[in-house]
């Protein structure tokens, strides 16, 4: 999802690039769900998907992300299709999460109710509120 000026909007049949690339529409991109992979591309600078693309041309710009990763504590308990599961994320997710938290411009949250935080945060910042309606 980019944010852009009170109204939230997926990304779906645009010239994402130039759009996002050649105003200042947008303000905050948000990923979230971040797998593992996703991650450890933005920590390393990787761009090869949409949503790693978006997050390194957004940083480049100045623009804030908040990355809302999944593997972020050495126990995860989550619930699969089929009952709850409980996951040990490896030291090398572990040391993506850290290594994204000190990329400029990206803020790593972990949980829904940090993401909305951050992102009520943000909107403060740039005097906005949260536009609920559906138009």
């Amino acid at each position: 999802f980019f944010f852009k000026q009170k109204t939230a909007y997926e990304i779906v049949d645009c010239d994402w690039s130039s759009d996002v690339c050649s105003s200042d529409l947008y303000h905050t991109v948000v990923i979230a769900p971040a797998t593992s992979n996703t991650v450890a591309k933005c920590a390393l600078g990787l761009s090869d998907t949409l949503p790693t693309n978006l997050f390194a041309q957004a940083g480049k710009l100045g623009i804030p992300g908040l990355v809302f990763a999944c593997d972020t504590e050495p126990v995860v308990v989550t619930q699969a299709p089929h009952g709850w599961v409980t996951l040990h994320p490896r030291r090398t997710e572990l040391d993506h999460v850290e290594r994204l938290r000190g990329v400029d411009f990206a803020r790593v949250v972990a949980s829904p109710a940090e993401l909305e935080a951050a992102l009520a945060l943000r909107l403060t910042e740039l005097q906005l509120a949260w536009n609920t309606s559906s138009s």
